[in-house]
């Protein structure tokens, strides 16, 4: 057991409220843990348990917030007690923060380099060629190839795990003792999640530094972490070593996060006899490079290259890969949403030759579930108008009672109540918000699903619950789904056969339980590993 003394940040008794008076709501309630110097410290929980609200407490950063109780001691002094020049002189300097997604907490307006500077003209007092050439060594430190030219870049213009990287370098400029790191891989594939987390490893380590990480990946918490706090309805639960509590949690809901990976939903079968529904042959996509005033075409980029595939009724093929790979691409290819070479078939007919009316009317067999609900159901319409509106333009016979009728149905058949048909999207739940999607994706009764990245916003919980009602669905409709993922458990729980693909080609593919235990491409073999589905020896 530590002493107290070796504490940098200790948590105590820590409340905190939104709103005033009756209308009030207690966010976190009655918190207390520690950080040591160089400690790796995890906050685990599902959404709105109170793990970013806690740790943005301590730098004080969340506007309209209210600490009725507790204490947040740094090198004990107590933050909530300090004035704002005192903040000031903390955050970025002596606590640094990065955040869940780098696209909105950089600044649109500069480039990457102009927002490290800043970080060192405010803290170190470096301005000119010294301020710019070290914050190109940090954005050279933390892996991004030719950082002299990256300097000069605006965030539009980097990758997920580019921006990302800039986000640790600007966090990283003055050398803070603790590093807050909200979610720092959600959204970043499996391999660059890896090396984002091996990053932030090796940087604590060399500059002693401590991390206070939030996260709802255990996966990610198990090797990283040296003690996590479970957090639920704002209470802490239970905390410990993370060797211990994984292997012994006390708390029932512990066992229920630590229970929540996805586990394989689908039996294993010989391939379907018989048409496919879906059939793509010398499937290519090609986007030009434009130059000049004239625009002129300098190269091409091939998003997908020669690829071939079938799909037949009530299947699930999974497309896996990183970014940038053609995943997309290639379904919004094989929906007719996007130009491509090749030949498309769908229940027996070319889409190619397909045009007007006729294909307006195929649409309805084919709809998508997309990854971001909240971003993909309008913040206008109520739940009746969402899920709604493909009847209104793909069965206008029915009148408002049997639309309503058909809506309700679809409601409860993804477990929503007809309560819902009246209240807007930011009145639920990420997961509800997701059951939402799919009710306006099923009321049409396609044939086939698009999910492109349907749960990779979701918490681990909620995320099993998403993926055993799509297999509920399937099961009772019959029907087929492509479903596009970078994250390789929710594959391995819901696809028959997989697909993976690098650069716009397919490297590898087969039923999901043998590529599994035998991945052929040693590509799929790095992508296993980044995920722990396999054994580094194994590549």
């Amino acid at each position: 057991m530590r002493a107290v003394a070796e504490d940098l940040l200790r948590i105590e008794d820590l409340a905190v409220e939104f709103g005033h008076g009756d209308g009030a709501v207690r966010a976190v309630d009655g918190v207390s843990f520690a950080v040591g110097a160089g400690e790796r410290v995890a906050l685990v929980g599902e959404s709105g348990s109170g793990k970013s609200v806690t740790a943005l407490s301590v730098l004080r950063l969340l506007d309209g917030a209210r600490h009725p109780r507790g204490r947040i001691l740094w090198r004990g002094e107590d933050l909530l007690a300090a004035g704002e020049a005192r903040l000031r002189a903390v955050r970025g300097a002596e606590v640094a923060v990065v955040f869940q997604e780098p696209m909105s907490a950089l600044n649109p307006l500069h480039s990457v380099g102009r927002q490290i500077c800043e970080a060192l003209e405010l803290h170190l007092g470096l301005a000119g060629d010294a301020a710019r050439a070290r914050a190109v060594e940090l954005l050279g430190r933390t892996g991004i190839a030719a950082p002299a030219r990256r300097f000069d870049a605006y965030p539009h213009q980097l990758s997920g795990g580019q921006r990302q990287r800039a986000m640790i370098a600007i966090a990283l400029a003055c050398r803070p003792r603790l590093l807050i790191a909200d979610e720092p891989t959600t959204a970043l594939d499996v391999t660059v999640a890896a090396q984002i987390l091996a990053l932030i490893d090796e940087l604590a380590r060399e500059l002693g530094m401590a991390v206070l990480l939030i996260s709802h990946d255990l996966n990610l918490v198990r090797r990283f972490a040296h003690k996590v706090c479970v957090m639920r309805g704002g209470c802490l639960v239970e905390q410990g070593p993370v060797a211990a509590l994984f292997a012994h949690p006390r708390e029932p809901y512990t066992r229920e996060l630590l229970a929540a990976e996805p586990e394989r939903l689908v039996p294993e079968r010989e391939r379907p006899a018989g048409a496919p529904l879906l059939e793509g042959r010398g499937i290519g996509v090609r986007f030009p490079i434009r130059r000049g005033w004239l625009r002129r075409e300098v190269g091409a980029v091939r998003a997908c290259d020669g690829i071939d595939l079938a799909l037949h009724p009530g299947e699930t093929l999974g497309i896996v890969g990183e970014s940038g790979s053609g995943k997309t691409t290639l379904g919004l290819s094989l929906l007719r949403l996007q130009d491509c070479e090749g030949v498309v078939r769908f229940d027996g007919g070319e889409l190619g030759a397909l045009s007007g009316r006729t294909l307006k009317l195929l649409r309805r067999q084919m709809q998508v579930v997309f990854q971001d609900p909240f971003a993909s159901l309008s913040p206008r319409l109520c739940v009746e108008a969402i899920v709604g509106e493909g009847l209104r333009i793909h069965a206008p016979e029915l009148d408002r009672t049997e639309r309503r009728a058909r809506i309700v149905r679809v409601l409860e058949e993804v477990g929503l109540s007809a309560d819902a048909l009246w209240r807007y999207p930011h009145e639920f739940s990420g997961g509800q918000r997701q059951r939402i999607a799919i009710a306006r994706a099923l009321v049409l009764e396609p044939k086939l699903l698009l999910l492109d990245e349907p749960t990779s916003a979701l918490d681990a919980t909620v995320q099993k619950q998403v993926l055993g009602l799509l297999r509920e669905l399937q099961c009772r409709r019959g029907v087929a789904y492509l479903l596009i993922s970078h994250d390789l458990k929710v594959i391995r729980a819901l696809a028959h056969r997989v697909l993976v693909m690098r650069d716009g080609r397919v490297v590898e593919q087969g039923e999901t339980a043998a590529l599994f235990a035998a991945p052929q491409h040693p590509y799929t073999r790095e992508l296993l590993c980044a995920a722990l589905l396999a054994r580094p020896d194994e590549q």
